[in-house]
């Protein structure tokens, strides 16, 4: 009998695979994505110590439709301007398992173009 696998399942391998390459420390921490049907997350994580240093999301932000490209490109600009006054200007980008394409490249683009290195 075959067992049918989800698309979910198959990306927190891809994740898994881009965490064992992908660290956050504290000079230069992760910034993370993960993204829903109806909303886009984003954190700035220490590794070292385990801990969020800056999130936010669609939901924070109380977008209407979070789950499109223009929310993304919200939580990207927010996520860099929360993290520039909180003293970080260098990340490592982790796409968590998805494609680096549509909400996760403009999450990405804005977080670039609003002062973020990576």
């Amino acid at each position: 009998m075959i067992k049918k696998v989800s698309r979910n399942e198959l990306r927190k391998v891809r994740h898994a695979r881009v965490r064992n390459k992908v660290n956050g420390t504290s000079t230069c921490p992760r910034l993370n994505v993960f993204r829903s049907n109806s909303q886009i997350f984003a954190q700035i994580i220490d590794d070292e110590k385990g801990i969020t240093l800056v999130s936010s999301s669609s939901l924070s932000l109380k977008l209407t439709n979070g789950g499109n490209v223009e929310g993304a490109k919200l939580v990207g600009k927010d996520i860099a301007l929360k993290a520039k006054a909180s003293g970080i200007t260098k990340v490592v980008f982790d796409r968590g398992g998805y494609l680096y394409h549509g909400r996760v490249q403009a999450l990405a683009e804005a977080a670039r173009e609003n002062g973020l290195e990576f």
